[in-house]
């Protein structure tokens, strides 16, 4: 009796899970997050990420004036009648002045400035931007922003506000739509050691920087080469000019950063991340140019030259004021 209560028992559950609906536990490959899914988030993010920084209080489109100084002093304000007029400061904010050790500057009786983020007493020292970083001043509560750089033998002042017109315009950024093919595996051929490659700026100054080595490439059929700077452990710089610059992209060429060269010497080259330049935002920028090896053209067997047009990366900028 207590055997046959037990298969009863046994047979209600059955039936009851008969009557249930199945819940089936499958794998679907569309709910899968798919490389194709990766590469198009990845850069996705990456391009708001760069949109963030150009827009930041104190990105590249907060400049408002670059001004050479002279060697002497020189009266620094937002009135007419100082030497260097700023866009958008007080009437007067103080002087700077050359001296042998270096620039110097003094605020305005009166004026609140900080440098590094102390209040300004007296006169400070004004380190120029680099790798170390550089002296930076702050007036109006912060908005606005002022160091100095050095281009060859001459210094400036570099004068940012987070009330520049550029970036309370700022009309965002234009891409290409990303596309994987355009991320290319590369061969890195290294130079032998020492080798550096002249590299002029915006306003003419010539730098000899490291040139480690180049990349080379197959695209539409053909093998194509770039000249690159910077440590082949880090990363490599590439700065390009190609068949679109002018038209579709930015005239003066674009940028690109890729990750550490791999033991077996390939190293991926991904032109949808090519960016602007910072001059493509500001006229107050003295951006590297590319060099003649960098504007990817080649003569065909005919004799006639032949460019790449690298339809990836970033395009004009629209709101450009220059």
């Amino acid at each position: 009796m207590k055997t046959r209560k037990l298969t009863s028992s046994v047979l209600l559950v059955l039936a009851v899970a008969a009557c249930s609906p199945k819940v089936e536990t499958r794998t679907d490959v569309s709910d899968a997050a798919s490389p194709v899914a990766d590469f198009q988030s990845e850069h996705a993010a990456w391009v708001k990420q760069r949109a963030e920084e150009l827009s930041k209080p104190d990105g590249w489109t907060s400049l408002t004036g670059l001004h050479w100084v002279e060697a002497k002093k020189q009266s620094v304000g937002g009135g007419e009648e100082n030497a260097i007029r700023l866009a958008i400061a007080p009437e007067r904010l103080g002087e700077v002045e050359q001296r042998a050790d270096g620039l110097y500057f003094t605020a305005a009786e009166g004026v609140a400035i900080t440098a590094d983020g102390q209040p300004l007493q007296g006169a400070v020292l004004l380190k120029p931007e680099g790798r170390g970083g550089g002296t930076r001043l702050a007036y109006d509560a912060g908005k606005g922003q002022i160091t100095a750089i050095k281009r060859g033998d001459r210094l400036a002042l570099r004068v940012r506000h987070a009330d520049a017109p550029a970036r309370l315009n700022f009309g965002g950024l234009d891409f290409f739509p990303a596309d994987e093919p355009w991320r290319v595996q590369a061969r890195f051929v290294p130079h032998p050691a020492g080798k550096t490659l002249p590299i002029v700026n915006l306003i003419g100054d010539i730098n000899e920087n490291p040139n480690p080595g180049y990349v080379e490439f197959e695209k539409d059929g053909r093998t194509w080469r770039l000249e690159a700077l910077g440590d082949p452990a880090k990363s490599l710089n590439l700065i390009f000019q190609d068949k679109t610059s002018g038209q579709q992209t930015y005239g003066v060429g674009r940028y690109l950063h890729t990750d550490a060269v791999a033991a077996d010497g390939t190293v991926t080259v991904d032109f949808n991340r090519a960016y602007n330049p910072p001059c493509a935002y500001t006229a107050f920028a003295t951006c590297p140019l590319p060099p003649p090896e960098n504007r990817l053209a080649q003569k065909d067997e005919n004799g006639q030259v032949v460019r790449l047009a690298v339809l990836a990366g970033e395009k004009k900028y629209a709101l450009a004021q220059h």
